[in-house]
């Protein structure tokens, strides 16, 4: 046993946390993601719903700030702004001290693009729509 690790990273997810280098990307995908067909690392958190994991991943992870967005929404197209879960992610931007990272939002299809370049995909049971987040890795200072 670990002190201090948040209850829902798993081994699995510690280990890739730890690969992963500056700049990397890690997708936080909803239950409708095609995470294994998009997956280089595919990591499954069943049973977990993604603002439990966003708030541990960043309680872990620096998020990169000298990249013009550290995170990434996925969205349907310009008429669906702002999917209700999106609020909840600010929210943990807030209190985990990432106030800084504006959030960009893709369009389904470059998020689908982006995502198959990420260093990993965590599969989740979220249930919300368009709850697919990116997380670009920064550095310790």
């Amino acid at each position: 046993m670990l002190k201090n690790i948040p209850h829902c990273i798993s081994p699995d997810l510690l280990k890739i946390l730890m690969e992963m280098g500056h700049g990397d990307e890690i997708v936080i995908a909803d239950g409708n993601f095609p995470a294994a067909s998009h997956a280089q690392n595919l990591i499954r958190l069943d049973g977990l719903r993604i603002p439990e994991i966003l708030e541990a991943i960043l309680t872990l992870m620096p998020l990169d700030t000298y990249a013009d967005s550290p995170v990434f929404y996925m969205m349907h197209g310009p008429e669906i702004a702002a999917p209700p879960i999106w609020s909840k992610y600010n929210e943990i931007l807030q209190t985990t001290d990432n106030q800084i990272a504006i959030p960009t939002k893709l369009e389904r299809f470059q998020f689908y693009d982006q995502a198959k370049q990420a260093y990993a995909i965590i599969a989740t049971s979220e249930q919300a729509l368009y709850a697919n987040i990116i997380l670009k890795k920064g550095v310790i200072t």
